[in-house]
């Protein structure tokens, strides 16, 4: 009798012990995963509300040439803290000092493409919103180009993207990042309206 009681005393004690155990493991993920929530729901908030403002695209607060500290990171420099890489940034107004409205398509370009690189938290939802993002600076760039003749449009536009892309992604560490981070894309939409951060009727030229 002593015997069964014992017994009992011992199952019931591993049945709480494994309860207890089952509702500590689920608290933890659930904390877990509510945790990667929030922080998932800020980092595509702050993705979404990073845009290209109209100072930088006068140039009211350039950059010092970083030189060759450009390419010792990933991220590269980004001393004006307007999330454009200096480098490429520089590059920009160099190649189209007087046109207000080239600049501005190409560096909002720039300031998407250099999200893949910078992103702390990387999952399929930032990706997305990315992704977006550098949707918007591909085909914003089409937007300051006639389309009266198709040819030359194709050309030109072309000849915009691959200049920023070849800047912004100019060695092998940053295409192997890049490549890695549409690695956790699997869905997404190309953005059809509100492509360009900047209106246009505020630029001249």
């Amino acid at each position: 009798m002593d015997s069964q009681k014992s017994t009992l005393k011992k199952v019931l004690r591993i049945i709480a012990i494994t309860s207890i155990s089952i509702f500590v493991i689920l608290f933890v993920i659930g904390t877990v995963h509510t945790d990667r929530v929030e922080k998932t729901k800020k980092a595509v908030a702050k993705i979404h509300s990073t845009k290209l403002t109209l100072d930088d695209v006068m140039g009211k607060n350039l950059p010092p040439d970083p030189g060759s500290e450009a390419d010792k990171t990933i991220q590269g420099i980004d001393a004006n803290k307007n999330n454009i890489r200096d480098d490429v940034e520089l590059a920009i107004f160099k190649e189209y000092p007087n046109s207000a409205k080239t600049r501005a398509v190409l560096l909002q370009y720039a300031l998407a493409l250099q999200m893949e690189m910078t992103q702390d938290l990387v999952n399929e939802e930032t990706v997305i919103a990315v992704a977006e993002q550098t949707s918007r600076g591909y085909l914003c760039i089409g937007k300051i180009l006639s389309r009266n003749n198709m040819e030359k449009y194709t050309s030109e536009s072309t000849k915009l993207r691959e200049f920023i892309e070849m800047k912004q992604i100019n060695n092998l560490e940053r295409e192997n990042i890049q490549n890695g981070f549409y690695s956790n894309l699997t869905s997404g939409t190309i953005p059809s309206d509100n492509l360009c951060d900047i209106e246009f009727k505020f630029l001249l030229n």
